[in-house]
């Protein structure tokens, strides 16, 4: 199982965050307080018109986070 960020995951494809980027260091406490934290399950649900923001499914609800912020969350594909 390749090992991706949340902006390269397809649609629809279920993944497993494994762990925050460096690059997320400015943002992370938001990230963590949202529930964003390694071990939780995260699909990727649609992008907006323009690409960005991207929404996904956490525990049970809908969150969009900006191309950048997605970009710092290392995630493996689960399986179907």
């Amino acid at each position: 199982m390749p090992i991706l960020t949340l902006d390269q995951l397809p649609f629809g494809q279920p993944a497993v965050i494994t762990h925050l980027l460096p690059e997320s260091i400015p943002f992370r406490r938001r990230l963590l307080a949202m529930g964003i934290t390694p071990g939780s399950h995260i699909t990727v649900i649609r992008t907006a018109p323009m690409g960005d923001p991207l929404e996904v499914k956490i525990r049970g609800f809908y969150l969009c986070l900006r191309r950048s912020e997605a970009q710092a969350i290392s995630v493996v594909e689960a399986k179907q």
